[in-house]
Parts: structure tokens; C-alpha cells; sequence
């Protein structure tokens, strides 16, 4: 759910230098990619690629599927075989023996063991430490085998996708000072070749123990600017980029192909608890009904999403409750205001108390979706009566706001799993919660025990039911007004490569993902 995971997630990189190629005088075998996110961040540990997706690495298990419309399978990577399940909560995976790191360096369970034990080291303080917490330990059974121990019933396959790392380069230190950040070292299919301020370079390897790389090099170009990147990919400098869904429907050069990708992504706006308007339990209720989901997706992202009620997707197939929806029902939305105390004051804003119905809504200024979506809610509320002064800012003045101000959040960063997908966005916050999971501690009676009962169970009936009961507790009492699930958009240049088909993809996006997210398998 952290934003700022999108800076660690994707594959990122620099401007291309002057006197570099451009993509239309490039080598047959290069992909140049413009890339909105910083250069840096190559260390899973502390979440790059946390989701089996990366060049650079590769975890015990990878996502695998051939669409977008539902849940991967995970299948194995690093490891030789699916978890085999040996004793109570204890899964047992053997893993592959012909792989090297980048570096030369043998891959064996030593490695696995590192990189899981430094993932929960509260003094290596990972930025994915609670993607993992339902693992209690990992350990090694000789060299070509581990076992991962859990704390819950629950398929441990979704907890196995991060990148395994040498247990040489695991450092005493917080990841985000390693040296693996600006100097990977994994098991995947290609290797850093050069880093600069500028510009990333990576090349296939030819020792790589899985299917070879016939897209030899990658170039990635840092372009923060959304309408930098459209003028690119039109120009014909680079090859792929990923641009908001209005950009997007606007790219009018012959050559550029356009795809919408399916996501677990939502948008959201979180409420903060010292404000005493979104503190009240009945004023988060008539905003939910107030806003026109279907106008959201029509205006704002241009029929790219669907409505979101509820961190749970239909891709959740029976775990989905299709009941647990508000209506857009700006009537009942103002009686529901009005039986709670809130009544229209001077200038139309409602009041309860001395209390005024408005707040700051808060944005990364960097993202003109979220300021878009932003923009829309506070519309969509005002005939309500409500003041939503929205503002964009720096995500370090966001991490500071959360106890007075709204915030336009993001989430779905590990939605392979629907417990890691749920339960930090609806639960109460315990000790080592992340700043944006539930920022303002609201929950619904009796949710907390459904939720810590639902990540226990194994997949299954009896679990699927707890999840339709946790989502019908919600929308009695919402913590956060849910917006929509956004379909990731890209565009690319057609070079005559067979393309992987894109799958349903995370938080996370950028050219990580989209039509590359899996480029080592490309072929003419």
C-alpha cells in the first residue's frame, strides 16, 4: 500500500545521455524503455521486484499465466518443485542446482536462508517486511533444499516470489543502504551493465540457467514528466512507456500500440482520525455514497478500471462478495449526514457541534492520476456539503499528514495473496504497521476478528466465506471511500518481437511490467 514501494518495485533508469542512440537507429536486439521512477533501488530485500518480476533476479517461485483477468499461478523458479507441505505449517521446497549469481558465485539454501532472514531483521528495516510476516522462518535442509516454516495455515507460495540475494552481500545494516542497491547482484537473466546518474544499461546473460534472453540489451531512460514520456514514445526515441490513461488515449503516431493491463491496484482516499468530520463513522458512509464510481472511470481514467467498493477485486472468484457495493445515492447520502448531526451552516458546508464538514485532501503532486482522482472526490462530495480543499506535496510531507489531512493512497502491492492484499488496509494498525496501512486506525465492529481468523485458514470454502463477511462489514462502516481498480496503461513500438501475453499485475507498475514484464522470453 506504501507509494513510494513504486520507487523500489519498478525498474528504473536515467535520460539517455547526449550522443546515445535514440530507439530508431538502436541495435536490432535493444529495447529502449522511458521509465517515470528514480534510477536505484536493485535490492529486493527491501522491495525491488518483491513481487518474482525483475531481470535482475528471481525468487523460489514466479507468476505465471497466459491473461490479465485473473490470479497468476505461482509457479517455481529458483526452487525445483511446488511446496510440498512435511508437518504442520512446514513446507518443504527443493531447489534448482544449476545456478550461478551474477557474480560467478554457486546459488544453494544458504542464500535463500540469508535473504529470508534479513527480509523480518527489524535492524535491516525492509520496506516489505510485513509482506512477509506470515513466514516465521526459513531454514535450510542441506544445501539443495529448504524449509519454510509459518505462522498461519495459509499456502505459503504467494511469501516466496522476493529475489534471492548471495548471502555474501546480505549486510548488518538498513537495505536501503546495501550495496545491492546500485549494484545488483541475483540469479536473473540479465546483469547490470552500467549505472549512472542518467542512464541504466542491462545485458542478457549467457550463463543464465533459464531460457535465454534473444532481447540482448535493455536501456532505461528516466522521464518524470507524464507528457515528456508521451512526446517520446510518438517521436520514436524510445521504444515502450507507461502514461496515464487520458495520454494514453490520446497517442495518435502510426507506429505506437497501446495496451490496458489489469491490475489489483486500487486508489483510495484514507481519512484521518483528528479531524472530527472524517472520524465520524456515518460521515465516511455518506461519502461512499456519494461518489459516482462509473463517472470516476469514465472521466479520470478514461474507461480504464473498474469500480473499487472494497480492497477485493472480482479476480478473487468466490472470496468476492459482489453484494458489498455502495450505491451512488447522493439523496440518502445527505439524509445519512443529516440523522448524524451534520447540517447545512453559512456558505452550504455542513456542521456539527462547532465543527465544519471539510478537511485537506492531500496528493503526490508528482502524480497527475492521483491529483485527477483527488480533484473528482472533492466534486463529488462538495453538493454534499463538504469542503475538500485538495493539495498536492512530496510524499515526506504526506508520511507527517496522515493524523490531520485526507490522502489520495494507493494499494495492492502483493495481491497474489488476498490476505496480503486486505488485511493491513482494513485492520487496526499493530505495532509494525506501515505509515500508509489504515492511516487513520478506523475498523468496523467485529472486522479485526475476522480478519486475523480469514489469514489463519488454508484456502478453501470456510476461508472464502470470511472474506464475504469482512467485505459486507466494511461497507457497513467504511474506514476510506475506494475508487477504482486501475487498468495500467502503456504504450509501445512494434519491432517485430513476439511479445509475452501482459498478466494481472500489483501495485507496482511502470516498464517493469506491462508487455516487458517478461523480456528474457521474447522472440522473433
Amino acid at each position: 500500500m506504501q507509494p513510494r514501494t513504486l520507487l523500489i518495485l519498478a525498474t528504473t533508469a536515467g535520460l539517455l545521455a547526449a550522443g546515445c542512440a535514440t530507439a530508431d537507429d538502436a541495435p536490432a536486439d535493444q529495447i529502449v524503455l522511458a521509465e517515470g521512477y528514480d534510477l536505484g533501488g536493485y535490492n529486493p530485500v527491501n522491495g525491488y521486484g518483491e513481487q518474482g518480476v525483475s531481470p535482475l533476479y528471481d525468487g523460489l517461485l514466479r507468476p505465471a499465466a497466459d491473461n490479465d483477468d485473473r490470479i497468476p499461478e505461482l509457479v517455481p523458479a529458483l526452487a525445483d518443485a511446488a511446496p510440498e507441505q512435511v508437518g504442520p505449517r512446514r513446507w518443504r521446497l527443493p531447489l534448482r542446482g544449476d545456478v550461478t549469481f551474477s557474480d560467478g558465485s554457486a546459488f544453494d539454501s544458504a542464500d535463500v536462508v540469508a535473504t529470508y532472514a534479513a527480509l523480518k531483521d527489524p535492524a535491516v528495516a525492509s520496506a516489505i517486511s510485513t509482506n512477509v510476516a506470515a513466514i516465521a522462518q526459513v531454514d535450510a535442509d542441506g544445501p539443495g533444499a529448504v524449509i519454510v516454516t509459518m505462522h498461519t495455515d495459509a499456502n505459503p507460495e504467494p511469501y516466496l516470489l522476493a529475489g534471492i540475494v548471495p548471502s555474501e552481500q546480505v549486510e548488518d545494516a538498513p537495505a536501503a543502504d546495501w550495496a545491492l542497491n546500485t549494484a545488483p547482484v541475483g540469479t536473473g537473466p540479465y546483469v547490470l551493465d552500467s549505472l549512472r546518474p542518467d542512464q541504466a544499461v542491462l545485458v542478457a546473460r549467457d550463463d543464465y540457467w533459464g531460457q535465454q534472453a534473444q532481447v540482448q540489451r535493455i536501456v532505461y531512460t528516466h522521464s518524470p514528466d507524464d507528457n515528456v514520456r508521451a512526446q517520446r514514445i510518438s517521436t520514436g526515441e524510445v521504444d515502450g512507456v507507461n502514461l496515464p490513461p487520458k495520454l494514453i488515449n490520446s497517442l495518435n503516431a502510426d507506429d505506437v500500440s497501446t495496451v490496458a493491463v489489469k491490475s489489483a491496484d486500487w486508489r483510495a482516499v484514507s481519512f484521518p482520525a483528528g479531524n472530527p468530520f472524517t472520524a465520524d463513522p456515518q460521515a465516511r458512509l455518506a461519502m461512499n455514497l456519494g461518489v459516482d464510481r462509473d463517472a470516476v472511470i469514465r472521466d479520470v481514467l478514461a474507461g480504464h478500471g473498474r469500480p473499487a467498493h472494497t480492497p477485493v477485486a472480482d479476480v478473487y472468484g468466490p472470496a468476492y462478495n459482489a453484494a458489498a457495493t455502495f450505491d451512488f445515492a447522493p439523496e440518502r447520502a445527505g439524509e445519512v449526514l443529516d440523522a448524524a448531526g451534520w447540517r447545512t451552516g453559512p456558505g452550504g458546508i455542513r456542521e456539527k457541534d462547532g465543527a465544519r464538514a471539510e478537511f485537506e485532501l492531500l496528493y503526490n503532486a508528482a502524480d497527475t492520476l492521483r491529483r485527477d482522482l483527488a480533484v473528482a472526490f472533492a466534486a463529488a462530495v462538495k453538493p454534499l456539503g463538504i469542503a475538500v480543499q485538495t493539495r498536492g506535496t512530496s510524499w515526506d510531507e504526506i508520511d507527517t499528514s496522515f493524523e490531520r489531512s485526507a490522502v489520495l493512497l494507493g494499494g495492492g502491492s502483493t495481491p497474489y495473496s488476498i490476505d496480503a492484499q486486505v488485511y493491513d488496509t482494513l485492520h487496526t494498525r499493530v505495532p509494525d504497521s506501515s505509515p500508509y496501512s489504515n492511516p487513520g486506525n478506523f475498523t468496523a465492529p467485529g472486522l479485526d476478528e475476522l480478519l486475523d481468523a480469514a489469514r489463519q485458514l488454508p484456502d478453501g470454502d470456510a476461508k472464502d466465506e470470511l472474506y464475504r463477511q469482512i467485505q459486507a462489514g466494511y461497507v457497513g462502516q467504511p474506514s476510506s471511500v475506494f475508487l477504482a481498480f486501475l487498468d495500467h496503461t502503456y504504450a509501445y513500438r512494434d519491432l517485430g518481437w513476439n511479445q509475452s501475453a501482459p498478466i494481472l499485475e500489483p501495485h507496482s507498475h511502470g516498464v517493469a511490467w506491462g508487455p516487458w514484464w517478461q523480456l528474457n522470453a521474447w522472440t522473433r
